[in-house]
C-alpha cells in the first residue's frame, strides 16, 4: 500500500484538538478541541467516473461542503462518536455535559443533554446497530441506554475506567482501565473475566491502554481465522486478538509512544499513531500501518508534534489525523488483489455473508461477469491467457496455485509448501517466493498451451522432472533436487539466509528477486541458470522489467522511484549501472509492451509518460494501470469498481494517449502528409505507421499509404494498397476504402450511385448480412438463386439464436424441407408437419424423417401416413409395433402380405409373459384380433385364481371375458370384410362365398383345436355363477333354492373341485 498526506485543515484560532470521528456510512468528520470547540465537516464527494474524451481521472476531492461549528460545550471536547445508523452525533466534554446531536434541513441540532456532575467521561460506544450507547466516566459508573435516549441500565464498578468497547454482535463489553487492565463483561453489566494482556509482559514502569477496537465485521472476513480486536499501549505495543478468549494473541512492537489505534472499515489494516524520538533528538510524529497478522506495510511521517487522534473514511482510502490545531488528510492507495489479462479484469473483495473471498472475473468486452468463490485467498497474478490464484489449503504449511482461464475456469493447479509472500507470472512461468525458497512452475511452453495437457510420454517424463523446480535463493548452482526435501530441509531450519528476499519480477527470458540488502539476483529463464548479482543503493520493495530486459525499475520501500540499466558498462569493466533518475511518491510503475523506452508511473495522484527518461505533461488519475501497449494505457479505477464490486460499470476503465500519438492526430489534421511523414519518421512506432496508412488510404495517396504498411509490417494492407491501384474507377476505389474502415454503409451509398448492385451484394455476401442481401435482392438486384440463398441464410441466422418461429418463414420462403421438418418439431408444431406431409410428393425422402419425427412424439396415425407415402410399409408396421398399435400393424401386415408380424407378436406377448405382466399380453392379442390367443390366456388366468379359493366371482369374471373373446372371433369369422358395392354382381357374388367358406374353414380348424375350448366357451363362467350363486342362496336361508343350484354343479366336475361340489351338496341338504 502506499499513504501520502494531500489536505490540511486549519482550525481557526489556533485551538487545539483533543478528538476527530469520520462518519464512514455519509461522510461526516466531527472534530472537537479545546474551549468547547466542536465543528462538523464534510469534504466534496470524489468523482467517481473519468471523463474519457479528455482522458483524465479526477482526483477525490477535498473542497468543504459542510463547515458547522456546533454551540453547546464550555470544556474542552474530549470524545465524539457517530451512530451512524440513525445519523446521530454524541459528544463529551471535560466536565461530564454529554450533547447528542440530529440533523434538521441540513444543520445539526441539540436533541438530547446530560451531565451526571460527579466525574469526567472517559469514553462511549455505539453498538454495531447503533441500538445502544455505552458511557463511562472515571470514577467507574457505567451507563447504558438506548437510542432513544432511556436509560437500560448503571453501575458502578470498582474500577478506574479509561475506554470502552462493544464486541461485534453487542453480546459482550470490554473495560479498559487506568492501570492496564481489560475486563469483560456481558451486556447486562455482568462480569464474565478478565483479558490477558500479553504485550504486558516485560514492561517497565506504569503502562496504560491508550486504545482498544473491536472490528465489526460490517463488510466481511478478509479471513475468517484474522485477528479483529485491537489493544494499543503507550509504551508502543500493540495486542492483536481473534476474539475475547485467543491465547495466541498476535503482538506488535512500533517504538512508537502511541496515542491512538484504530481499524479500517473492512478490518484488513490497522493503523497505529504515536511519535519517536529520533537521532538529533527531535520528536517526529508518524503513524504505521500494519495488516490483521501483524505485517508492517507503511509509516507515514506527519508534521506537527504529537497526533491526538485519527479516524479513517468510509471504505478505506482516507484517513483523517487530529494534529495540534490542525486536520491532516492522507490518502491511501491499498493493495487490492487483482490482475488485468486479455481484455478480462479479474479483483477479489469480501461480502458479509460469506467467509471466503469472491473473485470476479470481469470480461470488459462484453461486460460479461463470472465470480467464483475462494477460500483463504492470498494473492492474485495475471499475464496474457491465464491468471493464477494464490490459496492457503487446509493442511499446515501447504498452499495451492490455481491456474485460470478468462472466465475463472481452473485448468491448472499446484500444491507447493513455498509461502507465497512475493509473485510474479510471465506467459510461461509462475514464480512464487518466501523470504528464502524460490518455486518456478513452468506452466506452458511456447510449443504448447499447458504441460499439463502433454500426452508424450518423454513429454510426461520431462514435467515431472523440469517444469517445476525450488531452489534456495543462496544457491548459485541450481541442482536438480526434489522438491519434498528443499522443503522439509526448510522446515528443518537448515537452509535459512542472513539475507532475505523482498521482492520478485520476470520476463520471458530473465528472473529478478530482490533482498534486503539491495542485491539482486539476476537468473536467465527458462533453463533457471544464475547469471550474476546486481547491487542497488535501495531496498527493493517492488520491481519491473522492460520488454526486452535491459533495463528494470525500482520502487523501495520509501516510494522512490529508480532504475537500473543492465547493459551499461562502468569503468571497471562491469556491466550494470543503477541509474541517477529518482522520482518520489511513487506508488504504480508499467513498462510498455512493445517499446523499451517507454514506461508509464503513478505519482500520488498524477500520472507521468515518460519516453527515455523525458516526462511527458502529467494527466491527473487515480487508476491502477492495467497495461501500456500500442502508445496507449489503458488504467482502472480500482478505488470505483470496489464500491459496486458486483456490478462494475465500464466507465471505470480509462484510455490514455502518448504525446507522439496525439501530435501525429494533430499534424494529420492540421498538416501536408508528408510533415507527417517526417514526424512519424523520427519517432517511430508501429502504432503510428498504422495511422499515417490509414490516413493515406482515405486521401487515396497510395505511395505513401504503401510505404507506410511495409513499416508496420502488414503484407495484407500492402495487398490491399494494390488491389486498389488495380482499380479503374475512383467511386470504386472510394467504396473499397469504406469498406476497409468498416463503414459498409457508406461503401453500399457509393455502389448505388455508380449503379452496382452486383458489388453491393457481393460486399453483403462476405460480411455475412444476409438480411441487406435479401433486401438488395428483392430490389431487383439479383436472380431468384441468391434470394433463396438469402432466406436459407437468415434461417440459419434465426436457428442458431433458437428463435425457431422466425427461422420457418424463412425457411418456408426458401421451399427448404428439411430444415422445416426440424423446426416444426422442435416448435411442436405437429399440424405443420402433418400438413407438410400433404405439400410432398410420393416417396419423398424427407417423408421418412417427418414419420420418425412424429413416432418420436407417439403420434401413430400421422408417423404411418408419412411412411405409407414414402413408401416404405415396413417402417409403418414397425412404428404400430414400437407404439402398441398392434390392430393397425397386423392391418398392415395383411394388407401388405407382411408375413413377420405374427412373429413380432408372439416374440412380444412372450416377453410380456416372461415379465409377468399377462394383462399387458392379453391386451396386444386383443388389439391384434388374435381373440383365440387372448382367451387362452384369460382361462389360464382363471384356473389359476380358482385354485386359490378366495375370489370366486374374480374368476367368474375371467371365464366371462375368455368367453367374450371366443364370441368376438366366432363374428369375425362369419362376418366379411371384402367391400362388393363396386363390383361386378357375378364376381361380387363369388368372391363373398370364397371368403365364407374360407373364415368356415377357418373356425372349424379352431373349434377342432381342443386348447381352444371353443365348443364350451361359457363352461367356467356357468360353473363359477352357480357355485356363488349357490352361496348366495343359502347366505339368504333360501335352502331349498340353494339345494337346487347345488345339484346343478355336478356337471361341473371339470371346473370345481368334486369334494367341494359334493360337501356343499351335503350341507344344504342338511338344512
Amino acid at each position: 500500500m502506499f499513504v501520502y498526506l494531500s489536505k490540511k485543515i486549519a482550525i481557526p484560532n489556533g485551538i487545539k484538538l483533543k478528538c476527530v470521528s469520520w462518519n464512514s456510512e455519509q461522510g461526516w468528520i466531527a472534530c472537537g478541541g479545546d474551549n468547547g470547540l466542536l465543528k462538523v465537516l464534510k469534504l466534496e464527494a470524489p468523482t467517481a467516473v473519468a471523463d474519457n474524451k479528455e482522458g483524465k481521472a479526477a482526483t477525490a476531492a477535498s473542497n468543504l461542503t459542510m463547515n458547522q461549528t456546533l454551540e453547546g460545550h464550555n470544556g474542552a471536547v474530549m470524545v465524539v462518536n457517530w451512530n451512524e445508523n440513525y445519523r446521530k452525533l454524541t459528544t463529551s466534554d471535560q466536565y461530564g455535559l454529554i450533547i447528542v446531536w440530529m440533523l434538521h434541513k441540513g444543520m445539526w441540532f441539540e436533541e438530547m443533554i446530560n451531565n451526571r456532575n460527579k466525574s469526567v467521561v472517559r469514553d462511549m460506544k455505539w453498538t454495531s446497530d447503533g441500538q445502544k450507547i455505552c458511557i463511562v466516566y472515571e470514577d467507574g459508573a457505567v451507563i447504558v441506554g438506548s437510542v432513544d435516549g432511556n436509560r437500560l441500565w448503571g453501575k458502578e464498578l470498582a474500577l478506574t475506567l479509561a475506554l470502552v468497547e462493544w464486541s461485534p454482535d453487542g453480546r459482550m463489553i470490554l473495560f479498559c482501565t487506568v492501570q492496564g487492565e481489560a475486563h469483560l463483561y456481558d451486556c447486562n453489566g455482568n462480569a464474565i473475566t478478565k483479558l490477558p494482556l500479553f504485550c504486558m509482559e516485560g514492561s517497565a514502569g506504569n503502562v496504560n491502554i491508550i486504545g482498544v477496537d473491536w472490528y465489526d465485521g460490517l463488510e466481511g472476513y478478509s479471513d475468517p481465522n484474522a485477528p479483529t480486536l485491537a489493544l494499543g499501549l503507550d509504551n508502543g505495543r500493540v495486542q492483536l486478538m481473534r476474539g475475547e478468549s485467543d491465547e495466541k494473541a498476535v503482538l506488535i512492537i512500533t517504538s512508537l509512544r502511541t496515542t491512538w489505534i484504530k481499524w479500517n472499515t473492512s478490518g484488513t489494516v490497522l493503523a497505529v499513531a504515536g511519535s519517536q524520538v529520533t537521532s538529533d533528538g527531535r520528536e517526529s510524529s508518524m503513524v504505521q500501518f500494519y495488516s490483521n497478522i501483524g505485517q508492517h506495510l507503511r509509516t507515514l511521517r506527519v508534521p506537527g508534534i504529537g497526533i491526538n487522534a485519527l479516524s479513517w473514511e468510509g471504505g478505506g482510502l482516507r484517513i483523517a489525523l487530529a494534529v495540534d490545531s490542525y486536520i491532516y488528510f492522507a490518502n491511501i492507495r491499498p493493495d487490492y488483489k487483482w490482475g488485468y489479462f486479455g481484455g478480462t479484469l479479474v479483483y477479489a473483495f469480501n461480502k458479509p455473508d460469506r467467509a471466503e473471498h469472491c473473485v470476479m472475473f470481469w470480461d470488459t468486452e462484453t461486460n460479461d461477469r463470472y465470480a467464483k468463490y475462494v477460500k483463504k485467498l492470498l494473492a492474485i497474478r495475471a499475464c496474457k491467457e491465464y491468471c493464477v490464484l494464490a490459496t492457503k489449503g487446509e493442511e499446515p504449511g501447504q498452499y495451492i496455485l490455481i491456474l485460470c482461464n478468462a472466465i475463472g475456469s481452473p485448468v491448472d493447479s499446484k500444491y507447493i509448501e513455498v509461502e507465497p509472500v512475493m509473485m510474479a507470472m510471465t506467459q510461461y512461468h509462475v514464480i512464487v517466493c518466501s523470504e528464502e525458497l524460490v518455486y518456478i512452475w513452468q506452466y506452458r511452453t511456447p510449443v504448447s498451451k499447458l504441460t499439463s495437457v502433454d500426452t508424450d510420454i518423454s513429454a510426461s517424463v520431462r514435467r515431472k522432472d523440469g517444469r517445476e523446480r525450488v531452489f534456495h535463493i543462496d544457491d548459485q548452482q541450481i541442482a536438480e533436487e526434489n522438491i519434498t526435501n528443499v522443503a522439509e530441509k526448510t522446515r528443518a531450519g537448515s537452509l535459512t539466509t542472513q539475507d532475505a528476499a523482498c521482492s520478485v519480477t520476470a520476463s520471458d527470458k530473465t528472473l529478478l528477486i530482490g533482498r534486503e540488502s539491495g542485491i539482486v539476483n539476476h537468473y536467465s529463464l527458462p533453463h533457471i541458470i544464475f547469471e550474476k548479482q546486481h547491487i542497488l543503493r535501495c531496498r527493493p520493495q517492488v520491481m519491473a522489467l522492460n520488454c526486452t530486459s535491459t533495463r528494470m525499475s525500482i520502487i523501495d520501500i520509501n516510494s522512490v522511484l529508480s532504475f537500473y540499466d543492465f547493459t551499461a558498462h562502468k569503468e571497471d569493466g562491469t556491466e550494470g549501472e543503477h541509474l541517477p533518475l529518482e522520482r518520489k511518491d511513487a506508488w504504480g510503475m508499467c513498462w510498455s509492451n512493445d517499446n523499451p523506452e517507454l514506461f508509464a508511473i503513478m505519482e500520488k495522484t498524477r500520472m507521468y509518460i515518460f519516453r527515455g527518461m523525458e516526462p511527458e505533461e502529467p494527466v491527473l488519475s487515480n487508476g491502477f494501470i492495467c497495461e501500456f501497449s500500442d502508445l496507449q494505457i489503458r488504467a482502472v479505477l480500482l478505488d470505483d469498481v470496489m464500491r459496486s464490486p458486483d456490478a462494475p460499470d465500464k466507465d471505470y476503465f480509462i484510455d490514455f494517449e502518448t504525446k507522439s500519438l496525439r501530435d501525429t492526430r494533430h499534424i494529420l489534421a492540421n498538416c501536408q502528409i508528408a510533415d507527417a511523414y517526417q514526424f512519424i519518421e523520427d519517432n517511430s512506432h508501429l502504432r503510428l505507421w498504422r495511422i499515417l496508412a490509414e490516413h493515406a488510404l482515405e486521401k487515396l495517396d497510395f505511395p505513401i499509404a504503401d510505404k507506410a504498411f511495409v513499416r508496420c509490417a502488414d503484407y495484407q494492407g500492402i495487398q490491399f494498397v494494390k488491389r486498389l491501384q488495380l482499380l479503374d474507377d475512383k467511386a470504386k476505389q472510394n467504396a473499397e476504402v469504406a469498406a476497409y474502415f468498416k463503414r459498409f454503409d457508406e461503401a453500399e451509398a457509393i455502389y448505388r450511385d455508380i449503379d452496382r448492385m452486383d458489388l453491393a451484394i457481393e460486399m453483403r455476401m462476405r460480411l455475412g448480412d444476409w438480411f441487406k442481401v435479401e433486401k438488395l435482392a428483392q430490389g431487383g438486384g439479383a436472380d431468384d438463386t441468391l434470394l433463396t440463398m438469402a432466406w436459407n441464410k437468415i434461417g440459419e441466422y434465426y436457428s442458431d439464436r433458437q428463435k425457431w418461429s422466425k427461422a420457418v418463414a424463412y425457411y418456408a420462403q426458401a421451399k427448404n424441407t428439411e430444415q422445416l421438418v426440424e423446426c416444426f418439431y422442435i416448435l411442436e408444431d405437429y399440424t405443420g408437419l402433418e400438413k407438410l406431409i400433404n405439400t410432398l410428393p410420393d416417396h419423398h425422402n424427407h417423408l421418412a424423417n417427418i414419420g420418425c419425427k412424429f413416432m418420436s412424439v407417439g403420434l401413430c396415425a400421422q408417423a404411418v401416413t408419412a411412411f405409407l407415402k414414402g413408401g416404405d410399409v415396413k417402417a409403418a408396421i414397425d412404428c404400430c409395433v414400437l407404439l402398441n398399435q398392434w390392430n393397425q400393424a397386423v392391418e398392415l401386415a395383411e394388407k401388405n402380405n407382411f408375413q413377420q408380424i405374427e412373429a413380432v407378436l408372439s416374440k412380444y406377448a412372450n416377453y410380456l409373459l416372461e415379465k409377468e405382466k399377462p394383462l399387458q399380453a392379453i391386451e396386444l392379442y386383443r388389439k391384434a384380433n388374435h381373440h383365440t390367443e387372448a382367451a387362452k390366456l384369460l382361462a389360464k388366468m382363471a384356473a389359476e385364481a380358482a385354485e386359490q379359493k378366495v375370489h370366486p366371482l374374480r374368476v367368474k369374471k375371467l371365464y366371462t371375458l375368455a368367453a367374450l373373446e371366443i364370441e368376438r372371433f366366432r363374428s369375425r369369422m362369419m362376418g366379411t370384410d371384402t367391400d362388393t358395392k363396386t363390383m361386378d354382381p357375378g364376381y361380387a357374388t363369388r368372391m363373398t362365398a370364397a371368403q365364407t367358406l374360407n373364415n368356415l374353414m377357418t373356425l372349424d380348424a379352431a373349434d377342432s383345436d381342443k386348447t381352444n375350448n371353443m365348443e364350451n366357451a361359457w363352461h367356467g363362467a356357468e360353473a363359477y355363477h352357480f357355485w356363488i350363486l349357490a352361496h348366495q342362496q343359502l347366505y339368504a336361508s333360501s335352502f331349498d333354492a340353494a339345494c337346487r343350484t347345488a345339484l346343478l354343479l355336478s356337471e361341473f366336475e371339470d371346473v370345481l373341485e368334486p369334494m367341494d361340489i359334493y360337501c356343499f351338496q351335503a350341507l344344504t341338504c342338511l338344512n
